[in-house]
């Protein structure tokens, strides 16, 4: 009996690398931060997709090339559950957009790999943030390579429409529509003030509208008993 055997074998590519996704609680939580608030942000157009911590892999057939930005962002892919991101099943297309937001472990070299990465394989905006030093940095394309360019106060992200506002102590990052970006708390604690606000105005409702029953049964006996009111 023939035994038929695969000429060639399978290329993997690991849905993780075994690094944590970050080192401290202050990172993750920015990372946290940035990737949802993008997450909602574009959550009513089904071609934008987001993703965080999410290997990325560029070239098919060679695994070894891959990285995973903590937050980044692709239009034109639809949204959906993805192991990783391999790029030649994405009709090609690679993040546009991709921040890192960095820690007391992330070592120069490290980041100086990553941007050449970046700039190698089409990252059209990057973003670097250091909660530790409050310090923000970016990297816009032009002429074919990312050129460092001065994050200023008012910066707008040209594909995001966000605007940076550092400050002395910390960083704002500002949606299109004059809404900043929230912590899972600072959301949460919104909603329920949002819904407390609903439901006082609802029982507002409902004693004007106890009141102005209460008056017409009153008008209502004053005519049973005299008449109509006199005009």
């Amino acid at each position: 009996m023939s035994q038929l055997y695969p000429t060639q074998a399978e290329t993997i590519y690991p849905d993780s690398d075994g690094n944590p996704m970050a080192d401290n609680t202050e990172q993750f939580q920015w990372i946290v931060v940035i990737k949802e608030n993008l997450e909602l942000l574009f959550a009513n157009l089904p071609d934008i997709f987001v993703a965080g911590d999410l290997l990325w892999y560029p070239v098919e057939g060679n695994p070894k090339i891959r990285t995973a930005p903590d937050a980044m962002v692709v239009f034109g892919r639809p949204k959906g559950r993805r192991g990783s991101y391999q790029q030649w099943k994405e009709e090609g297309v690679a993040p546009q957009v991709v921040f890192e937001v960095l820690s007391p472990g992330n070592r120069r070299v490290e980041m100086e790999r990553k941007l050449l990465f970046y700039d190698r394989y089409g990252v059209a905006e990057y973003y670097t943030y250091d909660p530790d030093t409050n310090a923000l940095e970016g990297w816009l394309r032009s002429d074919g390579y990312l050129d460092v360019l001065t994050v200023t106060n008012g910066w707008v992200s040209p594909r995001l429409g966000i605007r940076f506002v550092p400050s002395e102590e910390t960083l704002q990052i500002i949606r299109p529509d004059g809404k900043p970006f929230l912590t899972f708390v600072e959301l949460g604690q919104r909603l329920e003030q949002e819904q407390q606000r609903a439901e006082d105005e609802r029982q507002r409702a409902n004693e004007e509208q106890q009141r102005a029953e209460a008056l017409e049964d009153l008008l209502q006996r004053y005519r049973d008993r005299f008449g109509e009111l006199p005009e």
